[in-house]
């Protein structure tokens, strides 16, 4: 059975997934509390109270997502309209799911609306646009729910790219999500003014 140290005040306490599961589901604040106790997780809650632990992701993953979150950073600060996260940030969607998108962008306008409280928590916003790479731990079902998810809350456009089989799925609101076979390049326009993903140092 797999086990999950969760780190409880004053001292550790060991619990496995089949003990989580049993106390499901877990309000928004107690979700927060989890969250506070373990920094070092990556936990998101869906939107029925049920909890996700999201495993590290491999080095080659992360060499990926770091190579994806870099061209969205640069293209950001020329723009100056929006504001990036990488995956370790969490947001709190309409339907009360908390998520963490692998990139995020947000237009600054939306994201200076939020007081500093909602800022420095999970923010309650849905944002412009995410980005979602699919690991070897990630089911593509998985991914395409909650790539679903994201839209039907707000997301204005959505990027789940399957190195496994060399495509990506873009998505928009009220249109179905469109399947893009070995792309060079994926164009975020019109959403993201400009801004262009090359996928060669990705695949």
């Amino acid at each position: 059975m797999t086990s999950l140290l969760i780190k409880t005040e004053p001292a550790h306490l060991k619990l496995d997934l089949a003990f989580l599961t049993a106390s499901l589901p877990i309000t928004e604040a107690q979700f927060y509390q989890l969250c506070l106790s373990n920094p070092d997780l990556r936990i998101e809650r869906s939107a029925l109270g049920e909890i996700t632990i999201i495993p590290p992701a491999f080095s080659d993953t992360g060499n990926r997502n770091f190579k994806i979150s870099y061209q969205v950073g640069n293209w950001a600060e020329q723009d100056g309209t929006g504001e990036v996260f990488d995956s370790s940030a969490g947001f709190t969607l309409p339907n009360g799911a908390t998520r963490s998108p692998d990139t995020t962008w947000i237009l600054s306008d939306r994201w200076n609306a939020l007081t500093p409280e909602e800022k420095a928590s999970f923010a309650p916003i849905a944002p412009d646009f995410v980005i979602e790479l699919r690991s070897s731990s990630d089911t593509l079902k998985g991914l395409q729910d909650k790539m679903q998810e994201y839209i039907e809350n707000g997301v204005r456009l959505g990027l789940l790219i399957d190195r496994k089989s060399r495509c990506v799925h873009r998505y928009r609101p009220g249109q179905l999500p469109e399947v893009l076979d070995n792309p060079e390049t994926v164009s975020c326009e019109p959403e993201l003014a400009g801004f262009v993903l090359k996928m060669a140092k990705i695949w």
